[in-house]
């Protein structure tokens, strides 16, 4: 999970599920977030960005989201899920393979 302003959503999100790193990313827009950040508080309009991977593919996604983030320090949380569907998980595996998957 990660924040983003709306103009970063496209940046984030299209290169994640082109190369395989998420086989699904929901976009939440409307939140703001109040923050501490350099003395001040801030306020910013920012859209909530999910991206669902399996735990294999875990490191190699938060580096490439450390990569295109446009924050300086981006909020990048990992929400473990005890289980899915067996259907979902299988297919949440075969679309995040580099060389398979539908």
């Amino acid at each position: 999970m990660t924040t983003c302003p709306d103009t970063a959503v496209s940046a984030l999100v299209d290169p994640i599920l082109e190369e395989r790193l998420a086989g699904c990313i929901q976009v939440i827009p409307g939140v703001v977030s109040t923050y501490r950040w350099q003395g001040k508080i801030q306020r910013d309009p920012e859209h909530i960005v999910l991206c669902k991977t399996p735990e294999d593919r875990l490191e190699v996604l938060l580096n490439r989201l450390l990569e295109l983030h446009p924050y300086e320090i981006p909020e990048l949380a990992v929400v473990a899920v005890d289980g899915v569907l067996p259907a979902y998980g299988q297919w949440l595996h075969d679309v995040t393979r580099p060389d398979t998957g539908p």
